[in-house]
């Protein structure tokens, strides 16, 4: 019965709401102009959940990426909730999940944001312990991380090229793109990187305990993926689905020194599944090792990637994973080759 409402709902906020109330698209064509609602809002229950993250995706083997995934609060959403880690107050649990490639390098930690960490009112300094410190000062933001077994210190500096997944009055989520260099591990590095927030308001928001399972928002498939392109040219794409609905499938294009554009003619594929993860809690999730995305400008093929995953996946992006994948394919009818960030969960029944 649980199953049947969920689904009723599912297709009720994707079909008949998400396209009244939201403006993602015409958004990811215009200049940022939100820098007023980077805040944490933890001493406030309007948003149930706040994501900062910095991605940089194409980082020199053998650490591939690196990732700083971090969420105030509790989603409510079946894909990001991970309940066993919930604290006194579901609404004040932070967790921090950062990862390369290389090696064993993957921390993912949860905390009673009310005592553990320390986050400015206008989110000008975050601190989750002394693991994480996060300093936003558009267009600057530095990210300080100390982790067994690795350490990242970057500086980037973000431009107003804003690529919306969700733009509507109860959820927010964006990404900036943002030139990048510091150092990961030791290594000196520098390139494209990107700087995302996102805010939301669900039932959580009401709540202290955790939503029971059988009420959650009932995504249940996610994927995010972050290209390098070149020096110059970045790709985001994402597919996003709610019982076989599609809640968001976008390719966004974004180049230095250019104008942001989004498109919505976009196919994704899982050619070839890998073996099952299985997480600290025994779940099992299916993997995908070989996929395909196609990408479609007006009819004509703007970019068609073939990805095979050949890093580590790491726990920690709510239910799911983070990694990286190889890639070969066509961007514009030239060759592209390459590596991938991605992120993944998949609950569905």
């Amino acid at each position: 019965m649980s199953h049947v409402i969920s689904t009723a709902l599912s297709r009720l906020i994707v079909d008949a709401a998400l396209p009244i109330v939201d403006s993602r698209i015409p958004a990811s064509s215009a200049p940022f102009a939100q820098a007023d609602v980077l805040r944490p809002n933890t001493r406030s229950r309007r948003w149930s959940a706040v994501h900062y993250g910095i991605f940089v995706p194409d980082l020199p083997a053998p650490h591939r990426y690196v990732n700083t995934m971090t969420l105030i609060g509790a989603s409510g959403a079946e894909i990001f909730d991970n309940d066993y880690l919930a604290v006194e107050d579901a609404r004040d649990t932070a967790t921090v999940l950062s990862s390369t490639a290389h090696a064993d390098q993957h921390f993912y930690r949860a905390y009673d944001s009310s005592n553990d960490c320390s986050f400015a009112l206008d989110g000008s300094v975050l601190k989750w312990g002394d693991d994480l410190q996060i300093d936003v000062a558009l267009p600057r933001v530095s990210v300080v991380g100390r982790y067994p077994g690795f350490d990242v210190d970057l500086q980037l500096e973000v431009t107003d090229q804003a690529s919306y997944f969700v733009k509507t009055p109860i959820y927010d989520h964006f990404s900036l793109m943002a030139p990048y260099r510091g150092v990961v591990d030791g290594i000196e590095v520098e390139g494209l990187g990107t700087f995302e927030y996102a805010r939301m308001t669900t039932h959580q928001s009401l709540a202290s305990r955790t939503i029971p399972s059988a009420l959650k928002l009932p995504a249940d498939f996610f994927t995010y993926q972050i290209i390098d392109l070149d020096d110059r040219t970045q790709v985001l794409l994402t597919d996003v689905q709610a019982r076989g609905r599609v809640a968001c499938r976008l390719a966004h294009l974004r180049t230095v020194g250019g104008a942001a554009q989004v498109f919505d003619d976009v196919r994704f594929e899982v050619l070839e599944s890998g073996a099952e993860s299985v997480d600290v809690r025994g779940r099992r999730m299916s993997m995908p090792l070989r996929f395909r995305w196609t990408v479609r400008d007006r009819g004509a093929v703007l970019l068609m990637l073939d990805a095979t995953v050949d890093a580590p996946w790491r726990y920690g992006h709510g239910r799911g994973y983070v990694g990286a994948y190889s890639y070969v394919g066509e961007f514009r009818g030239a060759a592209v080759d390459g590596s991938g960030y991605v992120e993944w969960i998949d609950v569905r029944p």
